[in-house]
């Protein structure tokens, strides 16, 4: 888009407490069949209000549709059986109960593509929808099929670049993937990782972008940031070959985080979505302190290519909080345009 420094979110918005647990990270939803395709709809329509009164320019669906980022997609997928699950440890992190791949995957029907237009009919903004990374929903399962990490990545892959097609014709403007895995497994990532993600993308004339963040403000992601020291550095292990991928925007966490800024300049040329706002923290911040972190990082990307973002997703957060947290995003990107255009 023309206007300088556009704003957007990465991922989640607080759902409302008619549709599930408010606060509350994957909750179920409290309604089913007909009720609960009008209570999503109900609630998209509200957090785009929500994002449209702050001022956010490219709007997402909040992730409304979504019960969870990435198994709300497998879900749709033949192939995984979910009544047979086992414990992995996400991310290296903390285990979590996982449905198991019990034969190849594939993907029968569309996934999200009737709400991507959905969405697309409420607005004349750009609008960006996320989907999971095939290394993130490789991460969230038990594999008893393919034995191999990397080959049901590439399936995945596959399955992504169909929906997300179907996306893009359905008036996506931004299709992002999102990879937390990226931030963990640097081996794979190099040798196969962003191949696959590639893949997923291939043959799109829609702006992609690859989301990597440090994860929502639960007690194990905040737990694990104690034990990454004064700088935080992954990105640095990642960004250099992203930065010759075909992917055209990269999505990082910096508000309230230890990475060096100075790592975005491995990616220098790209769009890059700068976090400004913290998501591990009920405190709003200020349009100031928004306007510190882009200063900071238009030392290191083009004006025309800094899209102030939020750290990561916002559900876990109340609705207050979250609107005031757009707010400020919305005014901090504001005060730097104006310095910028002075």
């Amino acid at each position: 888009m023309n206007k300088l420094l556009p704003t957007s979110t990465a991922g989640s918005l607080p759902k409302p407490s008619w549709l599930a647990q408010p606060e509350t990270l994957w909750s179920p939803w409290k309604l089913q069949g007909e009720e609960l395709i009008e209570g999503k709809q109900d609630a998209l329509r509200v957090v785009l209000n929500d994002q449209q009164q702050a001022g956010i320019d490219i709007v997402s669906d909040g992730e409304q549709t979504r019960q969870h980022f990435v198994t709300t997609f497998i879900e749709h997928l033949s192939g995984v059986d979910f009544d047979k699950r086992e414990t992995v440890k996400i991310r290296d992190r903390y285990d979590a109960s996982v449905p198991t791949v019990v034969g190849a995957v594939s993907r029968q029907n569309p996934v999200f593509v009737e709400d991507a237009k959905f969405l697309r009919s409420q607005t004349d903004r750009p609008i960006k929808w996320a989907l999971p990374g095939p290394m993130t929903m490789i991460d969230t399962l038990y594999d008893s099929h393919y034995k191999s990490r990397e080959k049901l990545a590439w399936e995945f892959a596959r399955i992504l670049n169909q929906e997300a097609r179907e996306l893009e014709a359905a008036g996506v403007d931004i299709i992002q993937f999102d990879e937390p895995a990226f931030n963990v497994f640097f081996d794979e990532v190099n040798d196969w990782g962003i191949a696959a993600l590639e893949k997923a993308a291939e043959g799109l004339k829609c702006e992609t972008a690859v989301h990597i963040c440090y994860g929502y403000g639960i007690k194990a992601n905040t737990d694990w940031k104690k034990t990454l020291g004064a700088e935080w550095r992954q990105y640095e292990e990642v960004f250099p070959k992203l930065q010759k991928s075909i992917i055209d925007m990269i999505s990082l966490e910096c508000q309230h985080s230890r990475v060096p800024m100075d790592l975005i300049e491995l990616l220098r040329g790209k769009k890059v979505m700068v976090g400004a706002i913290d998501v591990a923290t009920d405190v709003i911040e200020t349009p100031e302190e928004v306007a510190e972190i882009l200063r900071k990082a238009l030392r290191f990307v083009d004006a025309d290519k800094l899209y102030p973002c939020t750290n990561c997703g916002m559900a876990p957060l109340s609705r207050r909080v979250a609107r005031g947290k757009l707010n400020a995003l919305s005014a901090g990107a504001y005060v730097v345009r104006r310095e910028l255009s002075a």
